[in-house]
């Protein structure tokens, strides 16, 4: 049998550790460059099928499921910009870097270098008063009239547009808080969005279909902000104990069309990702069924399917008392990196 990865003191702490041997370990750590290419080329094949299924049958229902598909799939590049941020997208640390913002990030208005901090503070501080995610989950569960409403905005555009208006004013150095660049503000942020759009935008022209760019904003402004606030929602909502890392973070058991429209790039395995957060997203399930196998999972934080997610967060009943963070979720959302 192969030796425990974790010293004696740290694996006394954490049984689930223990459980992992060296080998696998190795493994589970090991990065893979053509998994992540594998992973890239399916987000963009699919926004590319998308946009040429609407050129091919112009109709509203290509249009909304084109929609759909693009906005999960903007999820996606944004969930590579996250591997990049914890150098697990490709082994060449500059390439990791280039292809994090170029290939990921900036088509969806987003920037690895100043995410990277922000969000390694959320690893560091999950569920504190410190954790900058914190808004985004606070206050679930809510009414089903209150998800509702929250939907509804979100596929509107509302959610969007304030989204827009306060990543603006990030990259311009105007905000003021948690939400302020640390590298500075200025037209220069705004450059490598300007330049990947610019080039989707040009490569509709030259298929002989400019106007078919507008499918990537509007998703941009309506599914990608409904797939988010559900990943949000089902990252950090409703957890048993914020003080326990196997129950303050959750991993959603995915169908196969949620995967599509919901939960691209293994997303969905965030308590895994939480543990070891090395681990690259392809071997986010074997680490699941490695710890599931051994009994390391009971108990914790595990939901079958996202709408079963949903029904929990948005199971207060009409008249219940708010939760005291409810004002906040709507400017998290809207303000935070996009990711």
């Amino acid at each position: 049998m192969s030796s425990s990865i974790a010293a004696p003191s740290e694996s006394a702490e954490k049984p689930w550790l223990r459980s992992l041997h060296r080998d696998e370990m190795e493994e589970l750590l090991e990065l893979q460059d053509w998994h992540s290419w594998l992973s890239l080329l399916a987000d963009w094949s699919l926004i590319a099928a998308s946009f040429a299924l609407v050129a091919r049958w112009p109709n509203p229902l290509t249009v909304v499921l084109a929609l759909f598909v693009i906005g999960g799939r903007q999820l996606g590049l944004a969930v590579l910009m996250h591997e990049a941020a914890h150098r697990t997208l490709f082994r060449n640390r500059r390439f990791n870097d280039w292809a994090g913002n170029w290939l990921c990030a900036y088509p969806v208005w987003g920037d690895l270098h100043p995410y990277r901090a922000y969000h390694l503070q959320h690893h560091a501080k999950t569920g504190t008063a410190e954790d900058p995610d914190l808004g985004l989950a606070a206050p679930f569960p809510v009414t089903r009239a209150s998800l509702r409403r929250k939907v509804f905005r979100d596929l509107t555009g509302r959610t969007g547009v304030k989204r827009a208006v306060a990543t603006l004013r990030r990259d311009l150095g105007l905000s003021r808080g948690k939400v302020r660049r640390r590298d500075g503000g200025g037209l220069a942020n705004l450059r490598g969005v300007a330049i990947t759009n610019a080039v989707l935008f040009g490569l509709c022209a030259v298929a002989g279909f400019p106007a078919l760019y507008l499918l990537w904003p509007a998703a941009w402004l309506t599914t990608y902000s409904l797939v988010m606030r559900i990943r949000s929602i089902a990252e950090h909502g409703m957890v048993p104990d914020p003080a326990d890392e196997l129950r303050n973070t959750r991993t959603t058991l995915a169908r196969w069309w949620e995967r599509v429209f919901i939960a691209p790039n293994r997303v969905n395995y965030h308590l895994e990702h939480h543990l070891l957060m090395t681990v690259p997203h392809y071997h986010l399930p074997r680490l699941h069924r490695l710890l599931r196998q051994r009994g390391q999972l009971e108990g914790a934080c595990v939901t079958q399917g996202y709408p079963a997610v949903l029904r929990l967060a948005s199971s207060r009943p009409k008249g219940a008392a708010a939760s005291q963070t409810s004002g906040p979720t709507e400017t998290a959302l809207t303000q935070r990196p996009p990711f």
